[in-house]
């Protein structure tokens, strides 16, 4: 094999930690450390671009491999970001136990080459920033929650600090908002889109705005694709003459959570899907399960309103 055979297969695998990345080429074996820093990321762009790369793997890490994985992403740069789990998973599989940061970075390389993990997308800057400002805001929800429950069990003479921070956060919360809706109405790809999401009742903005950010992919695939994507596919689980219950399992948590909480809302006020949901009971469902049967049915039914661009109601979109 020449060496133009062994660049054309080049992977790199990066580990990333806040302060450095250890960065391994495979199959040449080549590893080297530099730090976490845009002046030595950049120095790696122009590094990686002299080469011939198949793909550069990098695990989520809490936000710490962002400017890495946007550099690579704006150089052109075939940048895959794995789910650490999945990682871990296959290192135990080839009998690597121990855990450095090479080898960490060795592991992901293989894991490249090996299992060549599609290469998608990465976010824009607008999606990234709704995303953002949406984790934000559900943040500063649960908080505004926690001192709402403390009001209910701290003695009075704190309820005065108690109110004055739920009003802080109110007025946190509603800035946010606004300022998600101006981001949104800023650009009229995404307005169309959150117009359509938000014509079936009980889908409101947040949901809306967590499928555009969260689940770009809403609307180009088929209603299997879609729904194994969220999370809200039902897995087989058979062995044998084993056949156990199919439960949901993997997917995007956070698109799943929201529209957990938009599909109670839904079944209140959405009569379709009300009708759905009193259908799946009576046949003996648990109302969890009716409920996750609801969520998959609004995501496929969202998922062919977006490929038609049709809102709700229009050409038999209801219950698709």
């Amino acid at each position: 094999m020449n060496t133009t055979e062994i660049q054309s297969e080049i992977t790199v695998g990066v580990d990333v930690s806040k302060s450095k990345l250890d960065i391994m080429l495979y199959p040449l074996n080549l590893h080297f450390t530099v730090a976490n820093e845009p002046g030595d990321i950049k120095k790696v762009i122009l590094l990686l671009q002299s080469h011939r790369i198949s793909r550069i793997v990098t695990e989520a890490t809490g936000r710490y491999e962002h400017a890495f994985v946007f550099a690579c992403d704006k150089a052109g740069l075939p940048i895959v970001v794995v789910n650490p789990i999945q990682v871990r998973r296959f290192a135990q599989a080839i009998g690597v136990l121990a855990k450095t940061d090479k080898l960490d970075a060795s592991v992901l390389a293989q894991f490249g080459a090996t299992l060549k993990p599609e290469i998608k997308p990465i976010p824009d800057e607008q999606s990234r920033l709704v995303k953002d400002l949406l984790v934000r805001r559900t943040q500063l929800l649960e908080m505004s929650t926690m001192e709402k429950n403390r009001l209910q069990i701290l003695p009075k003479p704190l309820h005065a600090s108690i109110k004055t921070m739920l009003k802080t956060l109110e007025k946190q919360i509603e800035a946010l908002t606004k300022q998600l809706d101006t981001l949104v109405m800023q650009f009229k790809g995404w307005r169309d889109r959150a117009d359509i999401l938000t014509s079936v009742p009980g889908v409101g903005k947040v949901l809306a705005y967590t499928l555009l950010s969260d689940l770009p992919e809403l609307g180009k695939l088929n209603r299997k694709e879609i729904a194994a994507l969220a999370g809200v596919a039902p897995m087989s689980r058979e062995s044998g003459s084993y056949t156990g219950k199919r439960r949901i399992r993997g997917g995007r948590a956070r698109v799943r959570t929201v529209m957990f909480m938009a599909m109670m809302s839904a079944i209140q006020c959405n009569p379709v899907f009300k009708r759905y949901y009193e259908h799946l009971k009576a046949q003996g469902k648990l109302p969890k399960v009716a409920l996750i049967a609801c969520m998959r049915k609004l995501l496929v039914t969202l998922n062919t309103m977006m490929k038609n661009g049709t809102r709700w109601g229009e050409k038999s979109t209801q219950l698709a």
